[in-house]
């Protein structure tokens, strides 16, 4: 909004600029008092709305600046506070996550598990190969797999790289998608874990196939994981339904202070369906119930 108010300051200068000239040449070569009188009050009141968008101009700044001041004071706050929330929660507990939105997730995810007492022992990130069908045919033909649908293949996928997260197992087929720049992966496999962070969403324009997190979601649950799905506030599409009919928690503003804490919650106990948004159940779980006073 700022930016606007000074493209129209500045054609309000040009317009002032062009006024000007027109009362010199009016005034010199027409010698008509009538004309060069209209002129002035044209600029008159141009000056004056000129100097009332000033004004607005600098309210607006002001109130962006104590805007972007309170951003930084709850900050602090949250960072701060946030130990305090989460401590030993999850003490000694090691997570995986899985990353299937393809933009990543906020850093302070990974915090608030360490804050929390917690660990995380590998991340796989995959891009979303999903709806491109070239890529698709491609591994059907590299896994001889032709025979098999897109959610069939999906499906196979998601599981066997699950297998691979808790197991250690399908070394090939992951390496594999990493040589195709498909997945990535940080930490190790093989180790067990006390829960798995999902995360979902979509910034694109059309919606991904979600086969393979369900798929993902399944494997976990069959062994007695807790799996939690998560987004963040604003994605274009948003996973929550999908991954609440598999009957595990999810958290839809990870992007913020309540839906990290609310996740920690989840995975410490208190399992439900957090955030803001229309499948959510409320914001946080009941905290005096966890201690928290």
């Amino acid at each position: 909004m700022i930016i606007d108010y000074k493209y129209h300051i500045a054609s309000l200068v040009a317009v002032f600029l062009a006024l000007g000239i027109g009362i010199l040449i009016g005034s010199t070569l027409l010698g008509n008092n009538t004309v060069v009188e209209y002129q002035k009050q044209v600029t008159d009141r141009l000056e004056s709305q000129l100097q009332a968008l000033r004004e607005a101009n600098e309210a607006i700044e002001a109130r962006a600046n104590t805007l972007e001041m309170n951003n930084n004071v709850n900050k602090q706050f949250e960072e701060q506070i946030m130990p305090l929330l989460v401590g030993d929660r999850l003490k000694d507990k090691r997570f995986a996550i899985v990353e299937l939105n393809s933009f990543g997730y906020p850093p302070e995810l990974a915090k608030v598990i360490t804050d929390a007492g917690g660990s995380i022992s590998s991340v796989t990130s995959l891009n979303t190969f999903y709806n491109e069908q070239k890529t698709l045919n491609e591994l059907k033909q590299n896994l001889n797999r032709n025979d098999l649908s897109n959610d069939e293949l999906l499906n196979q996928l998601g599981t066997e790289i699950a297998i691979g997260i808790i197991t250690g197992e399908n070394e090939e087929l992951i390496r594999l998608l990493m040589e195709k720049e498909l997945l990535k992966k940080s930490g190790d496999y093989g180790i067990p874990v006390d829960g798995v962070i999902v995360v979902g969403g979509s910034y694109e324009e059309n919606k991904r196939n979600i086969q393979i997190d369900l798929a993902f979601i399944d494997y976990f649950t069959e062994l007695n994981i807790p799996v939690i799905g998560v987004e963040e506030t604003d994605v274009s599409y948003s996973s929550m339904k999908e991954y609440q009919r598999k009957h595990i928690s999810t958290v839809d503003n990870i992007d913020t202070a309540p839906g990290r804490l609310a996740m920690v919650m989840a995975l410490s106990g208190k399992p439900g369906n957090y955030g803001i948004k229309s499948t959510a159940q409320k914001l946080l779980p009941d905290l005096k119930k966890q201690g928290v006073d």
